[in-house]
């Protein structure tokens, strides 16, 4: 049995609160069961030097863990002076899935960066990142849009991530933590409102798999991802009707 007698195709419940924090260009808190996280959006008026003179723009993402956000402790990893393989690995796969949706040349030489912060982790943490991150993404692109700033919205379409896997036999959506350490397979997919995909991310932990459990996968992640592009956008639409587009 699942926590909170989940089905196993039934994502976890979801919490969105936009505009979460006071400072930022953009912002979403944004909670899937026990998994909780702040993003946040900020505008530069520059660009990494390989764009520089390009006209095009730049969104780019960094990912961190608060210390208490696990059962135990886990240090900052400004400790050891580096920030880990999996930071760097989930920095850019946020950075991958919002700059798939988004029309840079619209940003003009402008970079944004998302601020992903894990305040409780449940499993999911780096999919959930993309769903804050695209909701928070949103809201400072419509604020530069209000300014003047652009003339036109750049995000063209909005993009979720969700992870589904194979534990115990069962085909399940949305793995908690004591789901995805038992998980014989892991895959995380990312895929935008029109139905095509952005990431895929499949492993097998013990065994190889037959493709036809992939198909199974996939169209469990879709269902999933469609949930929360819907929720996205109910959470969206309360700040402006130009969201109803999206979806």
């Amino acid at each position: 049995m699942r926590a909170n007698n989940r089905a196993s195709d039934e994502l976890r419940k979801i919490n969105i609160i936009t505009d979460y924090l006071d400072f930022a260009d953009g912002s979403a808190f944004f909670q899937m069961g026990k998994t909780k996280l702040i993003a946040a959006a900020t505008v530069e008026e520059k660009v990494p030097h390989f764009l520089k003179n390009s006209g095009t723009g730049w969104i780019t993402a960094e990912y961190s863990m608060l210390p208490r956000s696990t059962e135990r402790r886990t240090a900052r990893e400004r400790k050891y002076g580096r920030i880990s393989g999996r930071t760097q690995e989930i920095q850019r796969l946020i950075g991958r899935s919002l700059r798939a949706v988004t029309d840079l040349s619209i940003l003009g030489e402008r970079n944004i960066i998302i601020d992903c912060d894990i305040t409780q982790a449940d499993g999911g943490t780096r999919t959930a990142s993309i769903n804050a991150g695209c909701t928070a993404l949103a809201l400072a692109l419509k604020k530069m849009l209000d300014q003047g700033i652009i003339n036109q919205m750049p995000l063209n379409h909005l993009v979720a991530g969700v992870s589904v896997g194979i534990v115990n036999s069962e085909f399940l959506l949305d793995l908690d933590y004591s789901e995805d350490s038992q998980a014989s397979v892991d895959m995380n997919i990312v895929e935008s409102d029109s139905g095509n995909l952005v990431e895929i991310q499949a492993t097998a932990e013990k065994h190889p798999f037959p493709k036809k459990d992939l198909n199974t996968l996939m169209d469990l992640a879709d269902k999933g991802t469609k949930e929360l592009i819907k929720a996205q956008k109910e959470a969206l639409k309360q700040k402006s009707m130009l969201f109803m587009a999206y979806g």
